[in-house]
């Protein structure tokens, strides 16, 4: 789960991470408010949109128009802030659709002396958190790791016990921090990386992380991401989520116990089992066609949700062929079986239906199929089954 910066800055705030005074606006006229009521010279009017790379990002009605900008009296906030809000932002995060802007961020200036980036992700090799320090704030941190990773510097901590001292000494070395700013990224790294691990995170990153004219450590920007796993014991986390951000579609199988990610491609596919729907997604690569989605009905999928598995898949318009791939375990292929018929006569297919059932009771699925007037093209194994779907569509 995803939220947005002035969300993160106010989790970074309650834990005791610095940041800047800030205030949300949701229209021009709370924009004008803020910059007075902050109270600064300067501040800054961000987008608030799930995705980075706004300052860099432009609204599709102004190509001159970018998602983070300066201004220097309530007018200026005023303005920047009817040029962004109810625009749609395309950044290099948000694809050419991009993403529409229904509040902004303004923010006090800050004396910045120095920018650096940091983040902490799970490595999943080592079985820890692992915080990640750069020079280069401000940067994209992707191009830097793919172009000159020697600035980045990473340090593994254990989440029961923390960031220890010595560590932060050893990232400030390399970071050239130095005097009284040591202390102050002691403090910053150390909650930054408590709170990383106690609000079950998946991601978070600063990026730039300022030491101002002071030496202090100030988070300039904030993203977090959480691990939708463990919203059940995040409760107040869970509140921030915002519906508008995400696919509605994803919303919609959600709701209906489904795990699903719709794609660019154009066959969709309806799998039980994670591994297995990666492992189908991948097949019809390697057979030269691209997945509409990633779903996985579960291990105790009923007849309605396959059913509105379907109405979801076929939702969606481009696609032009659909790949049942089913290995009974506690699902049963008849049951599955009986679910594909019943949807076809509550959804309709209108679009070539590539089916292969493996696993318990598969006789009696296949009997079922066969029985039934659902027009369908079976296959034997996974290799079968993608390049029947593939060349239904001539990929």
């Amino acid at each position: 789960m995803k939220i947005h910066e002035f969300q993160a800055k106010q989790l970074f705030a309650d834990a005791g991470v610095a940041v800047l005074e800030n205030r949300v606006a949701t229209t021009p006229e709370d924009a004008a408010k803020a910059f007075d009521e902050l109270g600064s010279a300067i501040a800054v009017v961000k987008a608030q949109i799930h995705a980075g790379g706004r300052g860099k990002g432009t609204t599709k009605e102004n190509p001159d128009q970018h998602g983070v900008q300066l201004v220097r009296s309530a007018e200026e906030a005023r303005e920047v802030a009817q040029q962004l809000l109810g625009k749609t932002l395309v950044t290099i995060q948000t694809g050419e659709e991009g993403k529409v802007v229904n509040q902004v961020l303004v923010e006090q200036g800050c004396d910045i002396a120095r920018e650096l980036y940091l983040g902490i992700v799970l490595d999943r090799a080592s079985k820890m958190p692992v915080l990640m320090c750069s020079t280069e704030g401000g940067m994209e941190i992707e191009k830097v790791a793919e172009e000159t990773p020697e600035p980045i510097f990473k340090e593994h901590f254990d989440p029961h016990f923390g960031l220890q001292g010595y560590q932060v000494r050893k990232l400030c070395s390399k970071l050239g921090i130095v005097g009284a700013s040591v202390r102050s990224a002691d403090r910053f790294m150390r909650t930054l990386c408590r709170l990383y691990v106690n609000l079950d995170c998946s991601l978070a990153e600063i990026n730039p992380l300022v030491v101002t004219g002071a030496g202090e450590l100030i988070a300039l920007d904030a993203k977090i991401s959480f691990d939708s796993n463990a919203m059940y014991r995040q409760k107040a986390v869970a509140e921030y989520r915002d519906l508008s951000e995400e696919e509605p579609t994803e919303i919609r199988a959600g709701e209906a116990g489904l795990s699903y990610i719709k794609l660019e491609g154009n066959i969709a596919c309806l799998v039980n089992g994670a591994g297995l729907a990666m492992a189908t997604m991948d097949i019809i690569k390697l057979h030269g066609g691209e997945p509409a989605n990633f779903l996985d009905v579960g291990g105790g999928a009923d007849k309605s949700q396959v059913t509105e598995a379907f109405r979801i898949l076929l939702s969606d318009p481009n696609v032009k062929a659909v790949l049942v791939n089913i290995f009974g375990g506690i699902a049963r292929c008849s049951t599955i079986a009986e679910a594909i018929v019943a949807a076809s006569k509550e959804v309709g297919f209108e679009v070539p239906l590539v089916v292969r059932l493996e696993g318990t009771e598969v006789e009696e699925g296949r009997r079922i199929l066969e029985e039934s007037d659902v027009e369908i093209i079976t296959a034997t194994d996974l290799t079968d089954a993608a390049t029947k779907v593939c060349a239904a569509i001539g990929a």
